[in-house]
């Protein structure tokens, strides 16, 4: 049987193949992050080592109208976005981020979220250069800096 034979165009068998894909995603590569994420910042939290991260960083996420613990979320978000929102909704149920602060960090979160897996994924799939690699990464946090920056102020 060809795979053109396989295909549908009854609209309810579409959406529940998509819904399909889209729950599998869902469990086998965003869950994962995010439990991840909830237990990296547990651990942070109850070795005290929150409240030394927020202490040291708050001069500079201060710049962006931030508690130092937001430093956290950009961080996890660098290694992965889904696993930086997890942190960042960890540190909204503990009372150390507010929704404005998560709205400040949400574009940074994604224009410089999972740089390392997209090294891997993306740039060494496409064949780009190494010797372009840091520039192309420095100006995805530029990126995210300038965001929030101008986040700060709409909000």
């Amino acid at each position: 049987m060809s795979n053109s034979q396989n295909q549908t165009n009854n609209p309810l068998d579409i959406f529940v193949i998509g819904a399909r894909k889209g729950f599998n995603i869902a469990i086998n590569n965003l869950m994962p992050n995010i439990i991840m994420a909830f237990v990296i910042t547990e651990i942070l939290k109850r070795l005290g080592l929150m409240q030394l991260i927020g202490d040291y960083f708050s001069p500079v996420m201060g710049l962006f109208g931030l508690p130092g613990e937001a430093i956290t979320v950009l961080l996890t978000a660098w290694l992965s976005a889904s696993a930086g929102t997890g942190v960042a909704i960890n540190l909204i149920t503990q009372g150390l981020l507010s929704a404005t602060d998560v709205t400040i960090l949400a574009p940074a979160i994604f224009l410089m979220g999972s740089q390392l897996q997209y090294m891997g994924r993306l740039l060494g799939v496409a064949d780009v250069p190494k010797k372009y690699w840091p520039l192309l990464m420095v100006n995805s946090i530029v990126n995210g800096l300038i965001a929030m920056i101008v986040m700060r102020f709409i909000v």
